[in-house]
């Protein structure tokens, strides 16, 4: 396929809103806006929709969390308001991405210290937020409710719903106006069931974000990317079950096997590649929003969406 022109489409991504101001009710700087298009991502001087987004993930239990990352931002990680508040400033990312690390130790039961920590980095940084909450099915219900309660009205994207364990997810963002991350298996159809399943809880679509799970360089990802044009080449041909925005996590790598036996110098380039080396790719196949876990993929990664929007070569990449 060449070059792809608006008249070959019919359909539209549609437009998630992350973030509340003050002057809707919230505590947000600003509010992003992901999705819009009508075209493949980059195409023209003027591309469609909104420019792709980074979000720097961090956790509130830094023992669960690659030691590529924790590694570089040192002390910072045993408080998750400073680490939120330092990320901000010293690496500009456009959203903040918190994972509830401790729901996943066994007999968790501590819900009211989920509310404490999201109020706190709610506290510590105006940037919009998205929150991981708990992997269990079994704590899901008070885990996502208390989530939404302690950031009622800042409408954060909330995380993660999954064929098995989507409806608590569902309620929560509902009773507190928040957004729901949908997330399948790198498989097109189950994405689109999902979705589906969704919107029968009373979810509307423009609450709603794609993950269609992106596997690390090397362990998966050239299925992921293919999975993720398939699916915007699906919504764009005008299949409304798919139209929602996607959003992308380098979850892997900083785990796999080259990342974690590089030494000295080379440690931090190689975690830095090996995020940059697939989020980068990730926006080309449609992402709005990609996750990285080291800082220093931050800036080049924004960098190098900065040249694709704007037509121009991608340098230092």
């Amino acid at each position: 396929m060449g070059l792809s022109t608006l008249s070959e489409w019919t359909g539209r991504i549609g437009e998630l809103v992350i973030g509340a101001s003050h002057a809707e009710g919230g505590t947000r700087s600003h509010v992003v806006r992901i999705g819009g298009e009508r075209d493949l991502p980059y195409i023209g001087t003027h591309p469609s929709g909104h420019k792709p987004l980074v979000a720097y993930e961090l956790a509130d239990d830094p023992s669960l969390w690659p030691a590529a990352a924790t590694r570089y931002i040192g002390d910072w990680v045993h408080d998750t308001a400073d680490w939120a508040a330092y990320a901000e400033k010293e690496y500009t990312p456009d959203l903040i991405r918190l994972h509830l690390t401790s729901t996943r130790h066994r007999g968790f039961s501590d819900t009211s210290r989920i509310g404490t920590t999201i109020e706190s980095v709610l506290q510590a940084t105006r940037l919009p937020l998205i929150v991981e909450g708990s992997d269990d099915p079994a704590m899901d219900s008070a885990v996502y409710q208390k989530i939404g309660e302690a950031a009622e009205g800042e409408r954060i994207l909330l995380g993660t719903a999954e064929a098995g364990r989507y409806r608590s997810v569902a309620a929560a963002a509902m009773a507190y106006g928040h957004s729901v991350i949908a997330q399948s298996p790198i498989d097109i159809n189950l994405a689109k069931q999902l979705n589906i399943l969704l919107r029968e809880t009373g979810l509307p679509s423009d609450r709603i974000a794609i993950d269609p799970y992106t596997g690390a360089l090397g362990y998966g990802f050239e299925y992921s990317y293919s999975v993720m044009e398939r699916i915007r080449y699906s919504a764009l041909k005008g299949d409304t079950d798919l139209a929602m925005p996607m959003i992308s996590s380098a979850t892997d790598s900083l785990t796999v096997k080259e990342v974690r036996e590089a030494q000295g110098s080379e440690a931090e380039k190689t975690a830095v590649a090996w995020e940059l080396y697939s989020m980068l790719p990730a926006t080309i196949a449609g992402a709005s929003i990609v996750c990285v876990r080291h800082p220093l993929s931050i800036a080049g990664l924004k960098s190098a969406i900065d040249s694709l929007w704007n037509g121009e070569n991608v340098e230092g990449v």
